[in-house]
């Protein structure tokens, strides 16, 4: 069976000003896309063929884990995005307010670490241990991984933003954190208390 590049959950203009219809073109249609090959390629013959994208990354290594776990982490990604303001659910909100002390707080770490995560990589809002915690990966490394219930993501790689904001990643962060995070999307992830699912 082969793995689809999943469709943005939104039209590809849906997201401007904060993100572009270029960028999504290029991150969607090509980044995305380019992972997507990559691994159907690699899997194409193997006892990883017909296996779900997320029991092929928690097996593998090098170059299978990075285009397994990018194809994950980007469709995570679009999944964190939303072009209508959401809010969380009562009961992550509630999480908020004992974790982090409120929203601000939060949002103000959230953006720490994805502003200050050197290079390429992904900043998350996740579960560990029964509490919100926010946590940074690097390059194709990827909450799905770790013993943690992803709840969204920021990726902060350079090309994620790069031809909205040239090399202004705290620009782009500040875009994304107030006007774009999908709050539904982090609610249902967290009341479910699994990682989100690839689509088949």
């Amino acid at each position: 069976m082969t793995i689809a590049l999943m469709p943005l959950p939104y039209a590809q203009d849906a997201l401007e000003p904060h993100i572009s219809s270029k960028t999504l073109e290029i991150h969607h249609g090509a980044h995305h896309k380019t992972y997507v090959d990559k691994l159907n390629a690699a899997i194409a013959g193997t006892e990883n063929e017909g296996k779900s994208v997320e029991e092929i990354a928690k097996a593998a290594s090098g170059p299978l884990f990075n285009n397994s776990a990018q194809t994950w982490n980007h469709g995570f990604y679009w999944h964190s995005l939303s072009p209508e303001k959401t809010a969380p659910s009562e009961s992550l909100a509630a999480a908020i307010t004992n974790d982090f002390g409120s929203m601000d707080a939060l949002l103000e770490a959230l953006s720490n670490e994805a502003v200050n995560h050197f290079s390429n990589g992904w900043a998350w809002l996740v579960v560990e241990g029964g509490k919100l915690k926010v946590i940074s990966t690097h390059d194709a490394d990827s909450a799905l991984v770790k013993d943690v219930t992803p709840l969204l993501t920021v990726d902060v790689w350079e090309h994620a933003y790069y031809i909205d904001q040239m090399n202004k990643r705290p620009a782009y962060v500040k875009a994304v954190l107030e006007n774009i995070l999908n709050w539904k999307f982090a609610s249902d992830n967290f009341d479910r208390g699994t990682a989100w699912t690839y689509p088949a």
